[in-house]
Parts: structure tokens; sequence; C-alpha cells
């Protein structure tokens, strides 16, 4: 009797011979469409390692921790927090407060231009996505109608395999199409936190540079 290990093992090499089967069978596009999806994937990761695990940190611990620093008067102590991390809010804090001018005006535009330097780096690369998402399915069309039209002139007794074997390009670029699309999706959302978070971050660093009272954006 086979051990369990032995049944998982043989379990897994069919799976694979029916994958690449099903790979084979969908013709030449098949490693075409496994091309955009590596691409995308290889965007993908970049993108999340930029925006994700190098541009976002505890964003609300870390604003209440600055603007209470700034508050105490402790200007320096928070220049050297900012400075202890590569974050993009931490890069804003440090553009603004080592701004020489106390002019609500003047910091204003400080943020401002920190905000355009920074936004790009978020979503640099992103729309690539989405390029080859759309890239991915029509490949699948592609590969489908090309499927198609050589099962309608084969013999009559290997048309059906044939119709079936042509639906694999349009599976795979879906397939595709659809993790480079939750991807992007997700990207997003992220990229938009990290900015609504520079926004407030900037407008709350202000007021208490130039000793304003404080209004906590996005809070009852």
């Amino acid at each position: 009797m086979a051990s369990p290990r032995a049944y998982v093992l043989l379990l897994f090499r069919a799976e694979m011979s029916t994958v690449q089967a099903w790979f084979t069978e969908g013709g030449a596009v098949m490693l075409v469409i496994a091309l955009a999806g590596v691409a995308g994937l290889a965007v993908l990761l970049e993108r999340v390692y930029v925006i994700v695990f190098r541009s976002k940190n505890n964003g609300r611990v870390f604003i209440e921790k600055i603007i209470q620093l700034v508050r105490s008067g402790r200007v320096e102590e928070a220049i050297k927090t900012c400075a202890a991390t590569t974050a993009a809010l931490p890069d804003i804090g440090l553009l603004i407060l080592r701004s020489r001018s106390r002019d609500e005006a003047d910091l204003q535009n400080v943020a401002g231009a920190a905000l355009l330097a920074v936004v790009p780096t978020l979503t640099r690369r992103v729309q690539y996505l989405r390029s080859l998402a759309v890239v991915a399915v029509m490949l699948g069309v592609f590969g489908m109608a090309r499927g198609l039209h050589d099962a309608l002139l084969a013999p009559s007794g290997t048309v059906l395999a044939r119709v079936s074997a042509s639906l694999s390009p349009l599976e795979f670029g879906l397939a595709v199409s659809v993790v480079l699309t939750l991807g992007r999706a997700y990207l997003e959302s992220q990229s938009e936190s990290i900015t609504e978070q520079i926004r407030e971050f900037s407008a709350r660093l202000i007021n208490a540079l130039i000793d304003r009272p404080d209004v906590r954006l996005g809070h009852r």
C-alpha cells in the first residue's frame, strides 16, 4: 500500500500532467499570455514592495507621535524620528519640519511640492497592470478564434476536441487578467490610503508648527 506522501506525489504529478496537456493544447499563444502574466507579476511584486513595505508604515501612530512632539516643542526630536525611516509620511514630515519658514503659506507650498514629489513614486508603473490585463484577454480571444478556425477545418471526428482546446487560451487570458486587475485595485487602494494620510499629516503638522488648534481630519 502506498504511503500518504507517495499518494500525494502521484496526485501532484497527475495534476501537473493535466496542466501541461491543457497548456500545450492552447497553442503558442499560451506562451505569449504567460509572458504577459510574468511581466505583470514582476510589476505587481515590485509595486507591493515599494508601496506596502517601503512607503507605508503605521501611519496613525506615527502621525500622533510627531504631532505630540511638535506641540510640546520637541521639533528636533520629531526631525530625528522622521529621519529614522524612509516611508512616505516621514519624508513629508522631514521636508516640512526642516523648512526655515514658519509662515503658513510657505509651509503649505512646501507640503504641496512634497506631495507632488511623493505621489508619483506610489502610482508609477501601476497603470502597466491594466494594460497587461487587457493584453492577456485580447490574446486569449485571439487564441480562441484561431483555435475555432482550425477546428472548423479539421476532420469531423476531431472537431469537438479542437473546439474544447480552443477555449484554453481564453481561460488562461481571463485568469491572468483577473489576477492583475485585483492586484492593481489593491495597489491603488493602498496608494490612496497613503495619500490621504499625507494630506492629513501635512495639514495637522502645519497647524502644530504655527501653534493653531489641532484638527484631526477624518475623526468624529
